[in-house]
């Protein structure tokens, strides 16, 4: 396969050439591409060292099979036409096609055949959060249809980017050393704190990244289920974890939940309370599946089960994510 990386020099884009080594994905030819900041960058694959180009509305994706663009929503919306004009497919990271209706929202797990269609040459990477969510949801969806979900988030550095991340890592040194700490990724210092916000407020209250998870969960399923959420951003480098009461038309034991996710692609069931078993950001981080505990009964709704799942954001919630998406795609040819 020829392969470009829009975006080669962000957080997901490096994650991208990671993950495609890992998984010995087929690249017979890399391109990487980046803004005037990042053009003119040498990453090594592979043993080959590979240089960013400056991303144009030129002929450059003329024998592209692939294209993974992790640039902004702003870029991805700009450069649409030009990537897939001559038959690219775009596998987009952005939320910039998310809810298109004519652009299908994938997750392998969940719902891979929607990729097949594609009337734009565009497929959306969903969300990072509603990833991780919609991955632990499927299983339970399959024994009961979900009707509400409840979710509070709670989300690592990571998901704003690389510099965000050196952001919290300069914050804590400054923090250390007595001196003033640099806020400028986040509306408040993050080190030692909690940001109930991540993105814009919306008229109803909620912000566009909770609204995010209401809207792309029911696309992903092609189902009504209703999703109230509140997401946080936390003092974690990398890694999200969120908190989810999953309301089903009928009561669910359990024992037959945490068998279901123990089975399910994707998921790894970590939930022995009696030895303080169970996923956090710091075991998570690397690591390519959602992993779920403190599976329980809601004490406060009938026909309701309330959850734990953790899992790395710039991994499956982004990079490793759109390479599964690729991966059927070509097991389908």
């Amino acid at each position: 396969m020829n392969v470009a990386i829009v975006g080669a020099s962000g957080a997901v884009g490096q994650e991208f050439l990671k993950v495609l080594d890992e998984r010995n994905f087929p690249v017979d030819n890399l391109m990487l591409f980046g803004s005037t900041r990042s053009a003119g960058r040498k990453y090594v694959f592979r043993n080959k060292e590979y240089e960013v180009k400056l991303l144009q509305h030129n002929d450059d994706f003329k024998d592209i099979d692939i294209a993974f663009t992790s640039a902004g929503a702003s870029t991805s919306k700009e450069f649409a036409q030009t990537i897939t004009k001559y038959g690219a497919v775009m596998i987009d990271n952005s939320s910039a096609f998310r809810m298109d209706s004519d652009v299908p929202l994938v997750v392998p797990e969940c719902n891979a055949s929607d990729a097949l269609v594609r009337p734009r040459g565009i497929i959306a990477n969903p969300n990072c959060t509603t990833i991780m969510m919609v991955v632990v949801l499927k299983p339970i969806e399959r024994l009961s249809h979900i009707t509400r979900v409840h979710v509070a988030s709670y989300q690592s550095a990571s998901g704003a980017g690389a510099q965000a991340m050196a952001e919290l890592q300069q914050q804590y040194r400054d923090l250390a050393a007595g001196l003033p700490v640099t806020v400028e990724k986040f509306a408040y210092q993050l080190a030692y704190n909690v940001i109930p916000q991540i993105d814009v407020f919306t008229e109803n209250g909620y912000t566009k990244e909770e609204m995010k998870m209401f809207n792309e969960t029911r696309k992903i399923l092609h189902s009504d289920v209703r999703c109230s959420a509140m997401c946080v951003r936390i003092s974690a480098l990398r890694s999200h974890s969120e908190a989810l009461w999953i309301e089903t038309e009928s009561p669910l034991s359990v024992e037959q939940v945490q068998a279901a996710l123990a089975a399910a692609p994707g998921v790894t069931l970590l939930d022995e309370p009696a030895t303080q078993t169970y996923p956090m950001p710091l075991f998570t981080a690397g690591k390519d599946n959602v992993f779920v505990g403190r599976v329980r009964k809601d004490l406060a709704a009938e026909n309701s089960i309330t959850l734990w799942l953790s899992g790395d954001q710039i991994k499956k919630g982004a990079a490793l994510n759109a390479v599964q998406i690729a991966e059927y795609l070509i097991d389908k040819l």
